[in-house]
C-alpha cells in the first residue's frame, strides 16, 4: 500500500476535536488514508513519497457543498449580468439545454480545476438539465480524470412554463424518465464505504422547477437507496411568492409538508427564513449550504449563517453556479461568508440583528465571524452537510485530503504573526498543492492531472458556440 509523509509545514492546522494548530507539523498517510498527524519528528521518517512543506502552511481540503459545474460554460453571459435569480434562469435555460455531453466533460474539468487550485478536494455537483445525450455520466467521468472527490445529484426539472413553473417546457424531463435514470445512477456508481471517491444524491432542482409529486418520489427512492437529497430553497422573495400562491405555505412549511426535513437533507442558500423557520432545521437536523457570493451577485440577500451557527444547524459553503458566481474559488468563497456575517451585524432588522447597541460593544464580540469560524464552514461544515465523517479534518482514519499555501507569496506579505487567519484575511492566491486521498491534483502551483491548456481551449470552444445562441445580448 503506497505511504505519504508531509512533513515541516510551518502550521499545519487539522480542525480535529482539540482544532490543534501544529507548529512544524505533518502526517503520514497510507493508501488515501491518515494513520499519523502531529509534530514531523514524531512521525515516520520515510515513505514513498516524502513532501516537505516548508513555509507553507497546510489545511485540510476544503469541501464545496453546492454548484453547477456545467454553467462554467455561460461565465459573464450579457444578458444575465444585471438581473436578479427568476430573470438570470431565464436567461440560461435554454443555453444550458445546449450543452453536449463533450462540452459538460470541459465545463466540469475547468470548474474542478480552478477549485483544486483554491485547495477543495471534495466537490457536490447539482446538475439537472438533461439533453441531446447528457447524461450525469459525463461529469462522473471528468471528476475520475482529474482526480477530485465527487459526489454528484441526479437532479431534475419536470415542471415547465405550461404547467406552471418557471423553466420552459422543453427544458424539462418526464419524472417516470428522472426516477427511472435517478435508480440507475445510485445502482451503478453511488459508494458508501469510508473514504468513497464517489457518491450520488437525489436534487429536484426547486419548488419552481418541479412538482410535489416528483418531491415526494424523489424523497421515497434516496431513502429506499441510502442516498441524500437537496434541492434549491428560500434563495429568493420571489420564490417565497411561488410557494404561496401555488401551495399556499412558505418555502420551509412547504418542505415540510412533502417529507423533506430530515438528516438527510441538505439545502441551498435558505437566505429568507424566520427565527421558527431556523428551529425547525435545527430540530430535524437539516443541513444548510450558504452561497454568499451568488447571493450578492444576484441580489438574494444575506443567509443567516450566525444564527444557524447558533441554533445548531450544520452549515457548509458553496460556490455555486460558475454563472451566478463566476468563480470557482472556495477558499475566498470562505473568506467572503466571513465578512458578509460582519456586514450583517451592521445592518438594522430583518436583515441584521434587533439591536441599538454598536459593533464597538463588546457585549457584541460573539457575533463577528473569527477567521477559523469561516474556516471551519468550508471544511468540518461542508462535509457534515453531505454526511460525511471521513473528510474536513487531519486526523487518523480520516481522508487525506489537503492543501498548503506559499507563506512568501506577496500575499501574505505582513500577515505572517497569524498565518492560519491570513489565509482567511489575506487576497486568496493559488494553493501551492492540493492532494485527494494522498494524490497530487495540484503540484507546485499547477494542475497535474489533465493538460489544463488544451482543456481551456476546447472548453472556450464550446463556450462560444452557446453564447452565440444568446444573441451576445
Amino acid at each position: 500500500m503506497a505511504t505519504l509523509l508531509v512533513r515541516n509545514a510551518t502550521v499545519l492546522v487539522t480542525m480535529d476535536g482539540a482544532r490543534r494548530e501544529i507548529a512544524g507539523g505533518g502526517l503520514f498517510a497510507r493508501d488515501g488514508m491518515i494513520v499519523e498527524v502531529g509534530p514531523s519528528g514524531s512521525l515516520p521518517a520515510s515513505a514513498d513519497e516524502v513532501l516537505d512543506l516548508s513555509g507553507h502552511v497546510v489545511l485540510p481540503g476544503l469541501v464545496n457543498a453546492h454548484h453547477h459545474l456545467d454553467q462554467t460554460l455561460t461565465r459573464a453571459l450579457p444578458a444575465a449580468q444585471n438581473v436578479n435569480l427568476f430573470r438570470w434562469l431565464a436567461a440560461h435555460y435554454r443555453l444550458w439545454a445546449a450543452r453536449t455531453p463533450e462540452a459538460s466533460r470541459t465545463a466540469t474539468l475547468v470548474g474542478l480545476a480552478e477549485l483544486a487550485l483554491s485547495g477543495c478536494t471534495t466537490c457536490f455537483d447539482h446538475a439537472y438539465v438533461f439533453r441531446n445525450g447528457c447524461t450525469v455520466d459525463d461529469q462522473i467521468g471528468a471528476a475520475r480524470e482529474i482526480g477530485m472527490r465527487f459526489m454528484v445529484s441526479r437532479g431534475s426539472m419536470s415542471l415547465g412554463q405550461s404547467r406552471g413553473g418557471l423553466p420552459p417546457d422543453d427544458c424539462v424531463e418526464e419524472e417516470d424518465a428522472i426516477l427511472n435514470d435517478s435508480a440507475r445512477v445510485i445502482a451503478r456508481y453511488h459508494d458508501a464505504s469510508p473514504g468513497a471517491l464517489l457518491q450520488i444524491a437525489l436534487a429536484p432542482c426547486s419548488p419552481f422547477s418541479v412538482t410535489p409529486e416528483l418531491m415526494r418520489q424523489s424523497a421515497a427512492l434516496a431513502r429506499e437507496k441510502g442516498v441524500r437529497l437537496h434541492t434549491h430553497l428560500a434563495e429568493t422573495i420571489d420564490e417565497e411568492r411561488f410557494t404561496l400562491a401555488h401551495f399556499g405555505k412558505r418555502p420551509v412549511a412547504y418542505m415540510e409538508e412533502l417529507g423533506w426535513l430530515g438528516k438527510d437533507v441538505w439545502f441551498a442558500h435558505a437566505v429568507h427564513v424566520n427565527a421558527h423557520e431556523i428551529s425547525c432545521f435545527a430540530g430535524a437536523g437539516v443541513g444548510v449550504c450558504h452561497c454568499p457570493s451568488s447571493n450578492m451577485r444576484l441580489a438574494s440577500g444575506i443567509a443567516p449563517v450566525m444564527a444557524y451557527r447558533r441554533a445548531g444547524v450544520k452549515v457548509g459553503i458553496g460556490v455555486d453556479g460558475s454563472a451566478s458566481n463566476d468563480g470557482n474559488n472556495l477558499l475566498a468563497e470562505a473568506r467572503q461568508a466571513m465578512l458578509l456575517a460582519r456586514l450583517q451585524i451592521s445592518l438594522r432588522p430583518p436583515e441584521g440583528p434587533d439591536t441599538a447597541l454598536s459593533t464597538a460593544d463588546p457585549s457584541r464580540d460573539g457575533e463577528w465571524m473569527t477567521a477559523r469560524q469561516a474556516l471551519e464552514l468550508a471544511t468540518l461544515g461542508g462535509a457534515s452537510v453531505l454526511g460525511r465523517s471521513d473528510i474536513g479534518a487531519l486526523a487518523p482514519r480520516m481522508c487525506a485530503d489537503f492543501f498548503a499555501l506559499r507563506l512568501d507569496d506577496v500575499a501574505f506579505a505582513g500577515g505572517l504573526s497569524d498565518p492560519v487567519a491570513a489565509a482567511l484575511f489575506c487576497t486568496p492566491g493559488r494553493a501551492a498543492f492540493t492532494y485527494v486521498h494522498g494524490r497530487p491534483v495540484v503540484a507546485h502551483g499547477e494542475v497535474v492531472t489533465i493538460d489544463q491548456p488544451a482543456v481551456v481551449a476546447e472548453h472556450n470552444t464550446h463556450a462560444a458556440r452557446i453564447a452565440a445562441l444568446s444573441g451576445g445580448a
